[in-house]
């Protein structure tokens, strides 16, 4: 199976514009000329705050996730959305045998999804841990990608 949330990430780029035009608009609207003293408005950075806090968060979780569990590996990556055409940033990579895979778990808070993996290793003792956001990740797409890690973890159990 293979899939990706290229689709859901779309509308990323259009977010960070949007947030950047309210950004700069409420700053020169928050300007204000006048000639006498009166005290500053706090007020008029609300907004300001608020669509920072927003382009904090679309930055932090706007990742690009693919899964592909053809053949006999299962391949994670997940990269940065803001500038992966010029570069790689934020990425990660794992490609393993799937005769590796111990377990999987979906942490599933309010706003974030994340996906922890965990390895089977040979170097250390015990098990390696990795990490994936998933947020953008459709329902259907989440719900496949917990299948078909659960079929992997089964049949693992029933060869050891």
């Amino acid at each position: 199976m293979r899939f990706n949330n290229k689709k859901e990430t779309s509308l990323v780029p259009s977010i960070y514009i949007i947030i950047v035009a309210v950004f700069i608009t409420n700053a020169f609207a928050s300007v204000e000329l006048k000639y006498d003293d009166t005290p500053f408005n706090y007020s008029s950075l609300i907004p300001n705050l608020v669509a920072l806090l927003i382009g904090i968060y679309v930055f932090i979780v706007g990742r690009y996730f693919e899964f592909d569990s053809d053949g006999e590996t299962l391949n994670f990556k997940g990269n940065g959305l803001l500038i992966s055409k010029f570069m790689h940033y934020r990425e990660q990579r794992t490609e393993v045998p799937k005769s590796k895979l111990l377990d999987f778990k979906v942490e599933n808070f309010f706003l974030y999804r994340r996906l922890h993996i965990y390895i089977n290793s040979r170097n250390k003792r015990g098990y390696r841990h990795y990490k994936y956001n998933i947020t953008f990740l459709g329902s259907k797409k989440s719900k496949s990608l917990k299948q078909s890690l659960a079929k992997v973890v089964e049949r693992n159990k029933a060869k050891a």
